[in-house]
C-alpha cells in the first residue's frame, strides 16, 4: 500500500469520534514500517484469543471474575509484558509485532486489552496517566486502576507514588491531580499519545522519515494543533522537502505571530526561502 492511501485509510478511521475504531487505528500506525501489513487477519488474531478466553469465562460471571479470567488468559498464558529489555524499541508501538512478541509498552498492551475486554463485555477503560498508560475498570462496587503491562491493581497509595515526579507540590495537589488524571481518555486522545510517543523516539534517534510519517499522522489524529503542523514543517525540512516545509512553518507564523519560538521559525523560514531560491 502506498503512503497517500495509508494516510487516506487512517483519516477514514478517524473521522467520526462516536465511532472511531481504536485497535484498527492503533494498528494501523504499524503501516508506515510494515507497508504490507495484512490488517484484517492481524485483527482476527485478536478476535481468535477472545474466543479463547471466551470459553474460560462461566456464564454467569460477575465483572471481576471475568477480569480476574481475562487478567488471567492475558498475562500468564499468553504472556503479554512490558519490554523492559528494549523499551524504546518502535516496534513495542506496533501492534502486529507486540502480538507476535507478547512485549510491548503499556499503552500497546493496554489496547490489546480493551479489545478483549469489548468484545468480552467489559466495561474497561484506558487512562492517560503521566507516564505509564493504564487501566480502569468500572464494578458495581467502585473502579479498579489496572497496570496494563502485569493486571496489578493499583492502590492510591502506589498512584500517587508513580505521579509525584510529574507534580511540582505536594499534599493535597497531589490528590487533585489524581483525580482528574483518572479520568478516561478517549480513542483519539490514546492514538494521539502512541504517535507523540513515536515521535519522541524518531526524534531522538534521529529518524527523519519516520518522523514525518508520525506527523502526517498527528496532523490528522489532531486537526486543531497547529503546533502539530509547525513540528511536520520542521519533518519537511529535515528531508529537504522544501516548499512543503514553507507552507507548513508559513502557516504557524500566520495563526501564531506571537509564539515564543516565532523568532526560531522564522529563522528557519528565512533559510527555506533562500534555499528555495537556490534551487
Amino acid at each position: 500500500m502506498t503512503t497517500t492511501r495509508i494516510l487516506e485509510y487512517f483519516s477514514s478511521l478517524m473521522a467520526d469520534d462516536d465511532n472511531l475504531p481504536l485497535t484498527e487505528a492503533a494498528l494501523s500506525i504499524a503501516q508506515d514500517a510494515y507497508p504490507d501489513l495484512d490488517m484484517p487477519a492481524t485483527l482476527a488474531e485478536i478476535d481468535e484469543l477472545v474466543v479463547r478466553v471466551r470459553r474460560r469465562i462461566p456464564d454467569d460471571a460477575d465483572v471481576r471474575q471475568k477480569v480476574e479470567a481475562l487478567n488471567r488468559y492475558f498475562f500468564r498464558d499468553l504472556g503479554f509484558s512490558s519490554n523492559l529489555n528494549d523499551y524504546y524499541d518502535p516496534d513495542n508501538s506496533h501492534l502486529n509485532v507486540v502480538l507476535r512478541r507478547r512485549r510491548g509498552i503499556p499503552i500497546s498492551l493496554a489496547v490489546v486489552y480493551l479489545e478483549m475486554a469489548e468484545q468480552l463485555g467489559l466495561p474497561v477503560r484506558g487512562v492517560s496517566f503521566p507516564g505509564h498508560f493504564l487501566l480502569r475498570v468500572s464494578t458495581p462496587e467502585h473502579d479498579l486502576m489496572l497496570d496494563p503491562t502485569n493486571g496489578q491493581t493499583l492502590s492510591e497509595a502506589q498512584m500517587v507514588e508513580m505521579l509525584e515526579p510529574y507534580v511540582q507540590r505536594v499534599g493535597e495537589s497531589i490528590g487533585s491531580a489524581l483525580r482528574v488524571l483518572l479520568q478516561p481518555a478517549t480513542k483519539r486522545e490514546i492514538v494521539a499519545r502512541m504517535l507523540r510517543n513515536l515521535k519522541g523516539i524518531y526524534l531522538q534517534t534521529e529518524r527523519w522519515q519516520r518522523l514525518l510519517a508520525v506527523q502526517q499522522r498527528l496532523v490528522i489524529v489532531l486537526p486543531g494543533s497547529i503546533e502539530e503542523v509547525r513540528d511536520r514543517g520542521f519533518a519537511y525540512a529535515r528531508l529537504d522537502y522544501l516548499r512543503p516545509a514553507l507552507e507548513d512553518l508559513e502557516r504557524y507564523i500566520e495563526v501564531c505571530p506571537d509564539a515564543e519560538d516565532a523568532t526560531a521559525v522564522e529563522t528557519e523560514l528565512h533559510e527555506l526561502r533562500q534555499r528555495t531560491q537556490n534551487d
